[in-house]
């Protein structure tokens, strides 16, 4: 394999302004889109979230969450909760951009990071209270349409719209995750 993805990504997000979301959050977010080489593809990883958690149980979700007051800016929230959900150690992940803004069903802010993780396999460590799997979903498998499905929802004024949503392993990848992955996915691989 080659370093097309992570090449791209490079280039792309290098010169890349993230549209703010439009209109107003409560909360502040952001999670990482972790991207690397694991057995000669170009991954990407994401979680199943417990059914312990507050919210989002059972979802497929990048690691992240939201911004603590401790926290210098959002790169820092989305390394942090990498670290605290999959144990994956900030100084192993280099960051090489930001994507556009997205807002939640939750009313969350969320800014997605683009990260390459540095060495994999990883050992990754997740936390038994809100990681229930780590997924390590190859990239092709995301371009491949067969994969893919948009579905009818109801955007913000009442009126019909279609989601994307992602198969992979019997998962569902939807929501604000989807959105993100395919605004992702669209950058690097414009159809």
């Amino acid at each position: 394999m080659t370093d097309d993805l992570i090449h791209r990504s490079r280039s792309v997000l290098a010169g890349y302004v993230p549209a703010p979301a439009p209109g107003d959050a409560a909360r502040e977010a952001a999670v990482l889109v972790l991207v690397y080489h694991l057995a000669g593809r170009e991954t990407v990883l994401l979680t199943r979230r417990t059914d312990t958690v507050d919210t989002h149980k059972g979802q497929i979700s990048f690691p992240g969450g939201g911004r603590h007051g401790v926290d210098e800016d959002l790169s820092v929230t989305a390394l942090r909760e990498t670290y605290e959900e999959v144990g994956v150690n900030p100084a192993d992940i280099e960051l090489i951009g930001r994507l556009d803004e997205i807002i939640t069903i939750s009313s969350f802010r969320v800014a997605p990071f683009v990260g390459v993780l540095k060495r994999a396999p990883y050992d990754f460590v997740p936390s038994p209270h809100e990681v229930a799997e780590v997924l390590e979903v190859p990239v092709r498998h995301l371009l491949d349409p067969a994969n893919k499905v948009m579905e009818p929802r109801v955007n913000w004024s009442g009126g019909p719209a279609h989601s994307p949503a992602y198969w992979y392993e019997g998962h569902r990848i939807w929501g604000a995750t989807a959105r993100m992955l395919e605004g992702f996915l669209h950058m690097l691989h414009p159809r």
